[in-house]
């Protein structure tokens, strides 16, 4: 279900293409997890299964980075993410498209524990 907080967030940014990237990571997420509950926190928008985050999109100045929750278990390309085991963060910078069906398969199976 999409949040208006979250929409009027990622329509404000302030370069097209993170309004472009942020929207097509946000129809990623609801299409991965089509139950998924999204709000801003930290003023960020959040992605939740269960009421577990699954997913976070963090614009910055120079890069949109997506980050997946729950990664621990999960098996990701070598040199493409960053942080502890729990979580994986991937950025993108502006020209860089993100590969949405590698991160729709990753967030598919962290999503699949959280029951």
């Amino acid at each position: 279900m999409k949040n208006q907080e979250v929409t009027s967030f990622i329509e404000g940014l302030d370069q097209e293409w993170k309004v472009e990237v942020c929207s097509e990571l946000r129809s990623m997420v609801h299409q991965t997890i089509p139950d998924a509950e999204e709000r801003m926190q930290y003023k960020k928008p959040h992605f939740l299964k269960n009421g577990k985050y699954t997913a976070v999109i963090s614009p910055s100045k120079a890069a949109v980075a997506f980050t997946i929750f729950n990664a621990a278990d999960l098996d990701f390309p070598e040199g493409q993410f960053e942080g502890p085991p729990e979580r994986k963060t991937i950025k993108c910078k502006e020209g860089q498209t993100p590969d949405y069906a590698l991160l729709s398969d990753l967030l598919s199976k962290a999503a699949q524990a959280l029951v």
